[in-house]
């Protein structure tokens, strides 16, 4: 149990990398919240662990308005009365060519990926302060080192999660709160399942471990960074791409 007794809030837990993050920490002791947009679909998930014997909590937010990741850390504050672990899991992709990518969708994966993560980030971190310890995590990706044709948008702000992610390690750190980044490559999640066929074989074959990583490969990294073990990890975006791009 590497995270017991730990509150874990997960934004964007209802699919993909967050669900599968919140089930393993809740396996390994969390008391785990999840929260995303799709109150429908939160739900679902909290059912199915339960089925499984998996208990996580659901709360409804738009990590874009401020005002509802206020509400979403109080109500994580109200449940488990701390917040040990953060995790900004949740992101969009609104993909289109430079020279024909609507203004909005620009605006759209900005307002979630990077103002998203600052709001929470910043509420959290004034929780964690008073507590004198915390961990926050956040989704960068591949493409934001290397970049990728037709997300000009998405790139630019996984970029602006691995500044912010090194600048709120400076930051937060002498007040006892680690933050730290993982940058996944070619995951199989609901994000990725809309790409050609085409684009998800050549990826395999650029990747020399020669396939698409599966969500629980980042959730093992999200636990070993949230972890004790890792408590002199500070700063660090770790690639977990199957060698994609060393």
């Amino acid at each position: 149990m590497r995270l017991q007794g730990k509150s874990a809030l997960i934004t964007g837990g209802a699919g993909g990398i967050g669900k599968a993050t919140a089930k393993l920490f809740a396996q390994n002791g969390a008391k785990v919240i999840i929260a995303d947009i799709d109150e429908g679909i939160g739900n679902e998930v909290v059912q199915e662990l339960s089925q499984e014997g998996i208990k996580v909590e659901f709360v409804k937010a738009n990590i874009s308005n401020l005002d509802e990741v206020q509400q979403m850390i109080d109500t994580v504050i109200e449940k488990n009365s701390k917040l040990d672990i953060l995790i900004n899991n949740a992101g969009i992709t609104r993909d289109g060519f430079l020279v024909k990518m609507d203004p909005a969708k620009w605006d759209q994966v900005l307002s979630v990926n990077m103002t998203g993560v600052f709001y929470c980030t910043q509420t959290a971190a004034k929780v964690m302060m008073e507590q004198k310890s915390g961990v926050i995590l956040n989704a960068a990706s591949v493409v934001a080192l290397f970049g990728n044709i037709g997300q000009t948008n998405y790139a630019a702000t996984k970029a602006g999660v691995v500044g912010m992610t090194k600048t709120w390690a400076k930051e937060l750190g002498p007040k006892g709160i680690r933050v730290n980044a993982v940058a996944p490559g070619f995951v199989m999640t609901p994000m990725t399942n809309k790409m050609p066929e085409k684009i998800l074989t050549m990826m395999t074959e650029k990747t020399p471990l020669r396939r698409i990583g599966q969500p629980e490969d980042i959730a093992n990294a999200y636990l070993f960074l949230a972890s004790d073990e890792a408590s002199f990890v500070n700063g660090a975006i770790l690639s977990v791409d199957g060698g994609l791009t060393f």
